[in-house]
């Protein structure tokens, strides 16, 4: 491990032997261990058989804003800085992000040592599309922002990753059926890695009605994209017409917006004569 830099490295996620190589050393070679809980840091280092040696410090989403500037200037100093969460990659819903940017602008190397992800793990298992997804975090708690958050992510065309609480699932399955229609397919990834990991396929009302009973452990929701909507001229007549109000020819505006939506020249062109009266 460098030192002068800050190092973001992914801890596992639930099966310990998942730790990389590179963990092990910079957890060896740190001068000053970031975590999210040092005590977890220790019992997880115990279990890797790894001697912390270096200054542990707690660093988590109520106290990164202050200790950010903390760490940036111990990596001036040149001390090797390490910055792990309780699981997966700090800075993917976990603390890290403000401490990059502070870093950042203060010109510290930051570095990242990859390994598990909860995120990817459950896309890669749930069966539906990986060609391209968002990853969405937790679902608001107020049902008003819940509500707003997946109404915004209705038409969302890629596979979505959410992280939820076990007590909440029920009730964020539900809202999503209601949101996303009760037939769009879903994932529940429950315990990844864990001797207890679960993976539930199904419809989203089937899955609300699943987990109704309670559920527990660590969950990730994945949730397949909308489905395309077939484009139709009449949708599109508007921008056609925008583009001739705007000085194009009514052949050239209706091959642009062809052009943008896969819609045929000529069924643009006629359509924007009839609206034209």
């Amino acid at each position: 491990m460098a030192p002068g830099v800050i190092l973001l490295a992914a801890t596992p996620i639930g099966d310990a032997a998942d730790a990389p190589p590179r963990l092990r050393r910079a957890l060896a070679e740190a001068d000053l261990v970031a975590a999210e809980d040092t005590r977890r840091l220790r019992a997880l280092a115990g279990r890797l058989g790894v001697r912390v040696t270096g200054r542990l410090l707690s660093f988590h989403e109520h106290n990164e804003h202050e200790r950010a500037p903390d760490l940036v200037r111990a990596a001036q100093d040149g001390a090797r800085v390490l910055v792990v969460s309780d699981a997966g990659m700090p800075s993917v819903s976990d603390p890290g992000y403000r401490l990059v940017r502070v870093a950042t602008d203060a010109g510290v190397k930051v570095s990242v040592a990859p390994g598990p992800s909860a995120v990817l793990t459950a896309l890669a298992i749930s069966g539906l599309a990986t060609d391209r997804f968002c990853f969405e975090g937790f679902v608001p708690r107020k049902a008003g922002d819940r509500a707003r958050t997946l109404g915004a992510l209705a038409e969302e065309p890629r596979t979505m990753v959410f992280f939820e609480s076990p007590h909440r699932l029920a009730g964020t399955l539900a809202d999503m059926a209601r949101t996303f229609g009760a037939d769009r397919s879903a994932a529940v990834c429950r315990e990844l890695t864990k001797t207890y990991e679960e993976v539930r396929r199904d419809s989203l009302a089937a899955l609300a009605e699943w987990a109704e009973p309670g559920v527990r452990g660590e969950i990730t929701i994945v949730v397949a994209g909308a489905p395309p909507v077939a484009a139709r001229a009449e949708d599109h007549v508007g921008q056609v017409l925008a583009l001739t109000d705007g000085g194009a020819r009514l052949k050239d505006a209706a091959a642009t917006v062809a052009a943008r939506t896969g819609l045929g020249k000529r069924e643009l062109y006629q359509a924007a004569l009839e609206r034209r009266g």
